[in-house]
């Protein structure tokens, strides 16, 4: 499995036994964007990655579970982005730009949640080399196929694809918590999804089109983060946001719902000209789709080599 992290991006994972983290890290600042979706969201600092907002920059992007309560992990890659003197300057001062969203599991009897330490401890592990990925950081929680409750549910994981087109690199870093069934998208059939009591997947949508859906949960969510060596602007990098979530479509039915807070981010480093962000956002598309379809492969942890990764370049 071939996996590119661009240059100037790192990844980092920190997890116990019920939930994690995961932080994409761009020390020297990217342009980002954001487009989210479904009706139970939880994230942090969105509403500056729109268009007409200020900020030009973001330092990391935190995809983590425990639901609001995990948002505590974001405060902890601010604190370790801060010690390296990464940020805006502001009166003197550095302010890391961190972004995120969540994922709800928690699906045990305790409260487990990834806190500061843990977002420190993600950062601490981030590498453009050997990321390790599925049942990891945020992945570690994740399950699909919730609309008969969580003992019909399949395991997913964090997944991640590469798309290159024109000499650029697209790749998608998501986390499958969903509500509904995981497609593939070659042959048509549930790869991960709600179980029957005989084991087999019982095709969520057309139940709750056929009225069986009394135990809709709202713990739900399936969240991401694109990033690419496109240079795009502000307004760009939220149109790849936008139409990256056609991959979601077409790998998670349903998808979207008032139960999920299906949110994904784009985060640009700007190395490599390109001549029509169309290229760009059908390529986050179909990177988006893979890294569904990778996130639920045997639900377990898998590491790739990273062939075109690295730290950033001397300037």
């Amino acid at each position: 499995m071939n996996i590119t992290i661009p240059k100037g991006i790192k990844i980092g994972h920190s997890n116990d036994d019920y939930t994690g983290v995961t932080v994409v890290l761009c020390e020297k600042g990217c342009v980002c964007g954001a487009d989210v979706r479904g009706g139970a969201p939880g994230t942090r600092e969105t509403d500056l990655l729109k268009s007409e907002k200020a900020a030009q920059e973001v330092h990391a992007v935190v995809l983590t579970g425990g639901s609001a309560y995990g948002l505590e992990s974001t405060c902890g890659v601010m604190e370790y982005l801060k010690e390296k003197g990464v940020g805006v300057k502001v009166g003197g001062k550095r302010v890391p730009i961190v972004c995120g969203a969540v994922i709800f599991d928690l699906i045990y009897d305790d409260y487990h949640w990834p806190d500061k330490a843990a977002g420190r401890k993600a950062c601490e592990n981030a590498s453009a080399n050997d990321v390790p990925f599925g049942q990891v950081g945020v992945g570690k929680g994740a399950t699909v196929g919730k609309f008969r409750g969580m003992k019909h549910a399949s395991k997913s994981g964090v997944g991640a694809a590469t798309v290159k087109v024109a000499g650029i690199t697209v790749t998608a870093i998501v986390a499958v918590n969903a509500l509904g069934d995981v497609i593939d998208t070659g042959t048509g059939k549930i790869v991960a999804g709600c179980k029957g009591k005989n084991g087999a997947f019982v095709g969520a949508e057309q139940k709750i089109l056929d009225g069986e859906y009394f135990k809709l949960l709202t713990g739900n969510t399936t969240i991401g983060c694109i990033v690419t060596d496109a240079k795009l602007s502000k307004v760009s990098a939220n149109k790849v946001a936008s139409v990256a979530h056609n991959g979601l479509a077409r790998t998670i039915h349903p998808v979207h719902t008032d139960f999920d807070g299906d949110s994904l981010f784009v985060m640009a480093t700007g190395r490599k000209p390109v001549l029509n962000t169309v290229l760009v956002e059908i390529a986050a598309a179909k990177a988006v789709e893979q890294a569904v379809l990778n996130a639920v492969d045997g639900c377990a942890e898998y590491r790739v080599g990273c062939a075109d990764g690295g730290e950033d370049d001397e300037d």
